[in-house]
């Protein structure tokens, strides 16, 4: 029976180091502040859309910024307000620019080519 006992809190004991998270729970507060400090500081820096179309991740203050942008200019801008939230280790930038919109009327379309036969 004890040698059971011993056995089982042995194994718990295991399992709880094995499932143990690789950040403290400190070290999450912390970051889950820095993120919630950079959406701030886009929201009134960049633009309230940035609250929802920009994905702000923090791992031991590592910044990962994704989501869509419409240049590269709005991009950069993005990432050096987030290197200016204390705490910020490094940023990385996984923003993805988007093509500009094609707005082409069909009475505004060149005519097509045309194609003379080859002999």
């Amino acid at each position: 029976m004890r040698t059971r006992t011993i056995l089982t809190i042995a194994g718990a004991l295991l399992l709880a180091l094995a499932c143990r998270p690789n950040e403290s729970l400190e070290g999450q507060a912390k970051d889950a502040k820095i993120a919630a400090q950079i959406k701030s500081k886009l929201a009134s820096q960049v633009g309230a859309s940035t609250i929802t179309s920009i994905a702000v991740n923090v791992t031991n203050g590592v910044v990962t910024l994704s989501g869509p942008v419409h240049s590269a200019a709005e991009s950069s801008q993005i990432e050096s307000v987030a290197r200016t939230v204390e705490g910020v280790q490094d940023v990385k930038n996984t923003m993805q620019v988007l093509a500009p919109d094609m707005n082409v009327t069909p009475g505004a379309a060149p005519p097509p080519a045309a194609v003379t036969p080859s002999r």
